[in-house]
């Protein structure tokens, strides 16, 4: 029958088809984020060679057939793609499947304990964002420590030492800026969302 795959289960033919690819400027859909359609483009730090959208003023990333590419990996590790053309069809097959309410199809996972009663939900775009920048700061936290062992051993002269502290410093001023954005960004939906964050103790 051709390319045609048959199951054993169910009379059910899936055919083979070409797979859609995507590119800077095409309007697309993707149901885990809205219903509303976006528009793609090209990373707009000129860092990756990845396919970006804008949502709730973040950028998240997308190879040419897709597929959702985390903020700090080169290649996707989800199985189907994220992404679909905005056509008619497609709106019609996802206003389906949705039935209208996304929050119908939301799939929550719960690391709770029994009696916590206060809890807060993150998307998993923005965790993977936190994981991101707390594996980049280790590594700039690892990286001094090596220098600091370097230094500690003789193993460099005066002049690579303090050229490297200079460059080390510069990192560190930068992820501490950025960390601490984080942390008072986290702070603030804390403080809003809990009414017992920072009382407790008082």
């Amino acid at each position: 029958m051709g390319n045609s795959i048959r199951t054993t289960s169910h009379t059910q033919t899936t055919t083979n088809s070409t797979p859609a690819t995507f590119k800077a400027g095409d309007s697309v859909l993707c149901p885990s984020l809205s219903l509303i359609p976006f528009v793609l483009h090209n990373d707009p730090y000129g860092k990756r060679k990845l396919l970006a959208l804008t949502h709730d003023d973040s950028h998240l990333y997308y190879d040419k057939q897709g597929y959702f590419v985390p903020a700090c990996d080169k290649q996707t590790g989800d199985y189907q793609p994220s992404l679909f053309h905005d056509t008619p069809a497609n709106r019609q097959a996802i206003a389906t499947l949705y039935s209208g309410s996304q929050t119908n199809q939301r799939t929550v996972i719960d690391t709770t304990e029994a009696d916590d009663d206060e809890v807060i939900l993150i998307s998993a775009f923005e965790l993977s964002d936190i994981v991101c920048d707390i594996e980049s700061a280790a590594t700039v936290i690892s990286d001094m420590g090596k220098l600091l062992a370097l230094i500690h051993y003789e193993k460099i002269d005066t002049n690579t030492a303090i050229s490297m502290a200079r460059l080390t410093h510069d990192a560190t001023v930068t992820w501490d800026d950025l960390l601490q954005r984080q942390v008072s960004s986290i702070k603030e939906t804390l403080a809003i969302a809990m009414t017992r964050y920072g009382k407790e103790g008082k």
